[in-house]
């Protein structure tokens, strides 16, 4: 019983995770959870990318602008088969609403959307 709990517990608190993911810019980490192709809308750009071309994508973009304070803004966890979480992400340059769509692939949740953009202040 306390594996199952402890499955469907982490797997409710993903957006928390990705949050203090994002406030570390640990790109590694956030890739982790990528489906093997994501949809990456970064600011003005927006692609289809590979696992691997995705976390460099987003090593590159916490290189330009370095976290200093995430916070979950918005969660939606009460789909099985779904998750969704706006995370405001404020870097040492400017502030950032981030935007994740997950989608359950075998018993867990991985990104499928990723999209940051300029917070409307």
């Amino acid at each position: 019983m306390s594996s199952l709990y402890s499955l469907n517990a982490y797997q409710a608190d993903i957006i928390d995770d990705l949050s203090s993911y994002f406030r570390s810019g640990n790109a590694k980490e956030v890739a982790k959870n990528f489906a093997s192709t994501i949809e990456l809308i970064i600011v003005d750009e927006e692609d289809v990318y590979s696992k691997a071309q995705g976390e460099q994508i987003l090593k590159d973009f916490f290189t330009k602008h370095p976290p200093v304070k995430a916070s979950i803004f918005h969660k939606i966890n009460t789909n099985p088969n779904y998750r969704f979480g706006v995370i405001l992400l404020n870097t040492s340059k400017e502030n950032f609403r981030v935007s994740v769509t997950m989608k359950k692939f075998n018993n867990s949740f991985q990104i499928t959307e990723l999209r940051i953009e300029a917070a409307k202040e």
